[in-house]
C-alpha cells in the first residue's frame, strides 16, 4: 500500500509542478489595433478611360497634374470630392483587387464618389472594366 501511496504523490507532484493540475485562467486578449492615423478607407464607383483623342479633349495624354500619359501607368482621375478628402494629385492609392495607382488627374465636376482608372489605349480593356464598386486605401 505504501508504494501506490507513494506513486500518487509523485504524480501529484509532477502534475503540479508542470500546470497542468492548476486551472488557470487564459491570458487576456490584445486589445485590436486602431487603423494607423491618417489612413482612410472608401467604397466608390470607379470606372476606366483611355488616352483616345475622341474620348478628352485636343491633347488626351496630357493629365490635370501635368503628367504625360502613357500605356502602363497606373494612373487615376478623381472626383472633386475624393480630392477635397485628400485624395490630391500624387497621392497612392491601393485598389482593393487592382493594386497601388497614383492620382494624377481630376474628373469632371459632374462626378461624385468616384474614380477613373487609367487603361492606356487599350480600349476593350477599358469597357470589360465598365463601372464598379472598389473599395479604396491611402494614407500616410
Amino acid at each position: 500500500m505504501g508504494g501506490l501511496r507513494h506513486s500518487w504523490l509523485w504524480l501529484s507532484l509532477v502534475l503540479l509542478g508542470s500546470g497542468c493540475a492548476l486551472v488557470r485562467p487564459a491570458p487576456p486578449l490584445p486589445a485590436p489595433r486602431p487603423a494607423p492615423r491618417g489612413v482612410h478607407e472608401l467604397l466608390v464607383d470607379a470606372t476606366a478611360f483611355n488616352s483616345l483623342a475622341g474620348q478628352t479633349d485636343a491633347q488626351p495624354l496630357l493629365t490635370a497634374s501635368g503628367e504625360r500619359l502613357r500605356p502602363g501607368l497606373r494612373a487615376l482621375a478623381v472626383s472633386a470630392d475624393l480630392e477635397r478628402a485628400g485624395l490630391t494629385f500624387g497621392t497612392r492609392v491601393e485598389i482593393d483587387g487592382y493594386g497601388e495607382w497614383v492620382v494624377l488627374d481630376r474628373m469632371a465636376p459632374r462626378w461624385r464618389r468616384t474614380i477613373d482608372l487609367y487603361f492606356g489605349d487599350d480600349e476593350a480593356a477599358a469597357q470589360r472594366f465598365g463601372r464598379r464598386k472598389v473599395k479604396i486605401v491611402w494614407g500616410p
